[in-house]
């Protein structure tokens, strides 16, 4: 049964060329933010959503991981996960599931690494990283309002 959802979740994810689709229970929500944006802010404002819930994202990288480790997440099929985020689910008992495993995530550019996954490098406790991902959103989200 727990296949048939995630599968369930997986072919939403792509049809609908979603960024993350999250299922808690019975309600599913879709997400088109890129980055970590949207676990953010569920995290910050609806952190019981995530609690239990099941996950289908495109790119999941360390900040992202740790989101869902703080949010208490229990499944999640990552299109393409990278090796640090892999660690931090497995390490909390999250059932993963993925297509490609990547050293890191790259930024959007294609010429390093993705700012957060940076951040994140040199940390092992998702606590710790919440702050410095949560300094990272106000700022693009200053960033972003000033345009």
């Amino acid at each position: 049964m727990k296949d048939i959802l995630m599968n369930e979740l997986i072919s939403l994810l792509h049809q609908g060329r979603y960024s993350c689709v999250i299922r808690h229970q019975s309600e599913v929500r879709t997400f088109s933010s890129r980055g970590i944006f949207d676990l953010f802010r569920l995290l910050r404002d609806e952190p019981g959503f995530l609690r239990g819930a099941c996950v289908a994202d495109k790119v999941v990288g360390k900040g992202a991981a740790a989101l869902m480790v703080l949010g208490g997440v229990k499944a999640v099929h990552a299109d393409v996960v990278s090796s640090p985020a892999l660690a931090v689910l497995r390490s909390a008992g999250i059932d993963i599931q993925f297509d490609t495993e990547v050293p890191h995530i790259q930024n959007r550019q294609g010429t390093g690494w993705c700012p957060v996954e940076t951040l994140c490098r040199d940390l092992s406790a998702p606590e710790d990283m919440l702050p410095l991902i949560a300094h990272f959103v106000e700022e693009a989200s200053g960033r972003s309002a000033a345009r």
